[in-house]
């Protein structure tokens, strides 16, 4: 018999992606337990772990996966991406180099993981804005998330067109620290793969590598961390 954390109806694969230190894994922690742990160490491999969330009266289980930043650890995580229909990009927004990763792990995402994956940059560490180093508009404009208009006066000039977007990331800053906009992060990015799924099944689409019917790979290499409850990977 299936327990009750087993009743869901989507189980979406997600990855954390970053370099070391940005903090991954108190977002992880922080989503799944509300726990932040001051002194965490840098994850070994990768750690995984499970909450599910109501969208559209549907639940909706996440199996999210911190993986490695560590240069030595990449080629082990790299084969975390297949299987994966969102990723959260996080850096550092108190330490540029992490930000000036962002290009470089998001070319590495998108060379492994299927097309279609939805992303969201994270610029982590928004409690420490005292020592900021990245702009959140300059984060904004390489997410390509575009900025609330103003209103427009009478008789003024006509607008200019939008830009074209850079990425085409959805854009959030977030604090594993003191929660803020933690749970909307996660929240944004599981309804966001939810509704692309159910508008293809509506619509009587093929599936690509992207959907409930496709497989998150068996797990070979077992999490520093396990999870009593945790099993195989299982379909979407």
């Amino acid at each position: 018999m299936r327990g009750k954390d087993d009743e869901y109806d989507y189980l979406f694969k997600v990855v954390l992606i970053g370099d070391s230190g940005v903090g991954k894994s108190n977002l992880l922690s922080r989503f799944t337990r509300n726990e932040f742990n001051l002194e965490s160490k840098s994850t070994i491999g990768v750690e995984f772990a499970t909450r599910s969330i109501q969208v559209d009266n549907k639940t909706v289980k996440a199996q999210i996966w911190d993986t490695a930043g560590q240069e030595r650890y990449r080629a082990i995580t790299s084969a975390y991406y297949r299987g994966a229909v969102g990723a959260l990009l996080v850096y550092d927004i108190a330490k540029s180099l992490t930000y000036e990763s962002a290009e470089r792990w998001l070319r590495e995402l998108r060379e492994h993981a299927a097309a279609g994956i939805a992303v969201m940059l994270v610029g982590n560490k928004s409690d420490l804005r005292h020592l900021r180093a990245v702009p959140t508009e300059r984060a904004r404009s390489f997410a390509g998330t575009a900025r609330p208009r103003p209103a427009r006066l009478a008789g003024a000039a006509p607008e200019l067109p939008v830009p074209a977007e850079e990425n085409g990331l959805s854009f959030l800053e977030t604090s594993a620290l003191d929660s803020t906009n933690v749970e909307t992060a996660f929240h944004s990015i599981l309804s966001e793969i939810y509704h692309t799924v159910s508008q293809r099944q509506m619509s009587g689409q093929p599936e690509p590598e992207f959907g409930p019917s496709s497989a998150i790979e068996p797990i070979r290499v077992l999490p520093t961390q396990q999870e009593g409850r945790q099993g195989p990977c299982c379909h979407i």
